[in-house]
């Protein structure tokens, strides 16, 4: 495969782009919920922030940064041959079971649904790093809730990934209306990301934590792993028949989203909102991980630009997407400090023609989000007929 680009993006984009000043257009009316809200993200990318230093520093300290950046070896070679077709290859059909959602879990009011799963098929792609992946057994255990309709007739399906620590069905279906969704006609699978939830280790202190605890290696198999799974749900889910397959994703679980449909033309769209798009740049804004990162990066005479090229392998900038732009819509907040604007309009420029969407708020609350939730079902439903 010859690469998107002839100078890759790892190295194109300045070295303090987290400190680039970009603030989107806003009416006047705005400006306050958009000043407020920032302030409110910044108390919550700080306590975010703890809990990531906190799983990553045994690894970290004592010179650790230089032999993490060693072990990303083969990731950077696949990155620098571009070998998505490689890395990125279509898992095997996969026997996924349909299970009663367990009493004490999440039940959506009036909703059909089932638990769906499965024996993750995937294997890490570094030879080196394969025996100690397969060792997280419980990750392997994939799990989603599916919501269908009473006739169980598979109808348009929206799948939706969640954000680092927030895996909680519940919390996703009502900050997302996801029932307002499934009202309108689709069908609802909420996957679980890699380390999350059931399958996280039993005795982790919180959800989310092994994504960072056994080193950067670990972290790009887990996304790769990630992209595996949501792409054995949409051939169990096309397989069903239905009628098209599209994703969205909050924060981590939107950098996924926009990951898988750099790999996926199966998809009818992809909608991520306020995600994560270059992980490098944006936790040099997050204290306290930020102040240590910039220490270590010093002390190990390492650039930002390496550990970007680390971990390009599964950053939606290294590869164009596999949709059309008009099947491809990026939903950001104005105020939000945990993924600040720069790195939505950043994506918005890499899928270039692809429809934006601003809301006046932070990572979490997301003021006057009827607008865009609208938006979003009228792009949806165009996009699904259009992919038919």
């Amino acid at each position: 495969m010859k690469p998107d680009k002839a100078i890759p993006w790892w190295n194109t984009l300045p070295e303090d782009f987290h400190r680039t000043p970009f603030q989107p257009a806003m009416r006047p009316t705005h400006a306050w919920k958009v000043t407020s809200s920032a302030a409110v993200d910044i108390a919550l990318r700080t306590a975010a922030a703890s809990l990531v230093g906190a799983a990553m520093a045994p690894r970290m300290l004592g010179g650790g940064l230089a032999r993490e950046l060693e072990s990303l070896d083969f990731h950077r070679q696949c990155a620098d041959h571009w070998l998505r077709d490689t890395v990125f290859q279509m898992p095997p059909d996969i026997r996924i079971e349909e299970r009663e959602a367990p009493l004490l879990a999440y039940h959506p009011d009036g909703i059909p649904h089932c638990v769906l799963r499965f024996s993750s098929p995937y294997v890490a792609i570094d030879p080196a790093l394969r025996e100690t992946y397969t060792r997280h057994e419980r990750s392997h255990r994939s799990v989603a809730q599916y919501w269908y309709h009473p006739n169980k007739k598979p109808r348009k399906t929206l799948i939706f990934l969640h954000g680092f620590l927030a895996d909680a069905y519940w919390f996703n279906s009502a900050m997302f209306s996801l029932q307002w969704f499934w009202k309108k006609g689709y069908d609802i699978v909420l996957m679980t990301l890699p380390f999350h939830g059931v399958r996280a280790r039993q005795f982790d202190p919180f959800s989310g934590f092994g994504l960072f605890a056994h080193g950067l290696g670990h972290f790009n198999e887990a996304m790769l792993q990630a992209v595996c799974d949501v792409r054995v749900l949409v051939s169990w889910l096309q397989a069903r028949g239905a009628p098209s397959v599209g994703i969205s994703g909050l924060s981590l679980g939107g950098y996924l989203s926009a990951l898988t449909a750099s790999v996926d033309d199966r998809l009818a769209f992809c909608i991520p909102n306020s995600c994560v798009v270059s992980p490098v740049d944006m936790m040099m804004e997050w204290a306290p991980v930020s102040w240590a990162g910039s220490a270590l990066l010093k002390h190990n005479g390492i650039s930002i630009r390496d550990l970007r090229h680390g971990m390009a392998l599964h950053c939606p900038l290294s590869w164009t997407p596999r949709l059309p732009p008009e099947r491809l819509m990026i939903i950001g907040g104005a105020g939000d400090r945990l993924v600040a604007p720069r790195y939505i309009d950043l994506l918005h420029r890499h899928w270039a023609g692809s429809t934006q969407q601003w809301f006046p708020g932070n990572h979490i609350v997301h003021l006057h989000q009827g607008s865009y939730l609208r938006r979003m079902r009228k792009f949806m439903d165009a996009a699904a007929d259009a992919a038919r």
